[in-house]
């Protein structure tokens, strides 16, 4: 189970957009992610490649986390809103909610819950 202080720093990392550094300092080697009930992904390295892989596609992002944070022994609930601007002027904005479980201080497995139509890119203002 996470200690409350670990929560904390992970939201704080991922706030402050360093999302692949997150993913090293908080997921277990062997930690998988999977999306919408798609197969798992992982391990940490290919996860950390992926989140390096997104964000080089940003002019910026924006990361927040919706309180409370949700947790039940090893089980954690948290509700991200993401705003990205796309370097080619594109936004989106994504809304989910990520379940976890931790293996005492890291993530072991992580699925996010969102809305897939959110993924479409809105056009660059005119």
């Amino acid at each position: 189970m996470p200690r409350p202080e670990t929560l904390e720093r992970l939201v704080a990392r991922v706030e402050s957009n360093a999302h692949a550094e997150a993913v090293e300092e908080f997921y277990a080697e062997n930690a998988t992610m999977r999306e919408n009930r798609k197969p798992p992904r992982g391990p940490r390295s290919a996860l950390v490649e992926n989140e390096r892989k997104v964000m080089s596609r940003a002019q910026s992002v924006q990361s927040i986390c919706v309180r409370p944070v949700f947790v039940s022994g090893d089980h954690v609930v948290i509700r991200w809103i993401f705003r990205f601007v796309w370097k080619d002027g594109s936004t989106s904005e994504l809304e989910e909610l990520s379940y976890q479980r931790w293996e005492g201080e890291r993530v072991a497995e992580e699925e996010f819950f969102y809305d897939p139509v959110q993924l479409i890119k809105k056009p660059p203002p005119a």
